[in-house]
């Protein structure tokens, strides 16, 4: 579903332009204006919808599965540190999720790879990719959840 920009809303800030990773988003010369060059090289990663302040960058469905009269909207609210999505349907259902906001600050969670001795063979030759067992946490055989670990989600901004 790629995005379209509503000129009425959109302020010219570029802060679209700055974190679309497939470089589509633009500044209009003449109405300095966000649009988007090639909808259809979108790579429907949606970070300029959650980075646009004035939420002028909206999603269009494809229309083979919502065609006429839908709509998917989102709220970032950074305060509360959550991502909001309402999605709503041609029959007038609304479906809305809440997520929150997991992103760390830039170059913290990128690992010294430098630091970390080679793979040895049986490494090389599993289907598991780097840290995966820790990271996917498999490693006891299972799927654990927050639940069963002992955790909880915390509530806001964290790091």
């Amino acid at each position: 579903m790629p995005t379209f920009v509503y000129m009425t809303r959109c302020d010219g800030c570029g802060h679209c332009v700055d974190i679309c990773p497939s470089d589509i988003m633009h500044i209009d010369k003449t109405y300095r204006r966000a649009y988007n060059i090639e909808p259809n090289m979108c790579w429907e990663c949606y970070s300029c919808v959650k980075a646009c302040p004035q939420h002028a960058i909206d999603v269009r469905g494809y229309a083979d599965f919502a065609p006429l009269g839908h709509s998917v909207r989102v709220q970032r609210d950074e305060e509360k540190g959550t991502i909001a999505w309402r999605i709503k349907f041609r029959n007038g259902t609304e479906k809305n999720f809440l997520s929150p906001i997991t992103t760390k600050p830039w170059g913290t969670a990128i690992p010294k790879l430098a630091d970390v001795p080679g793979p040895s063979k049986e490494m090389r030759d599993s289907e598991l990719l780097y840290n995966e067992p820790k990271y996917i946490r498999m490693d006891e055989g299972d799927l654990h959840t927050l639940k069963s670990a002992g955790l909880k989600l915390k509530k806001g901004v964290y790091y």
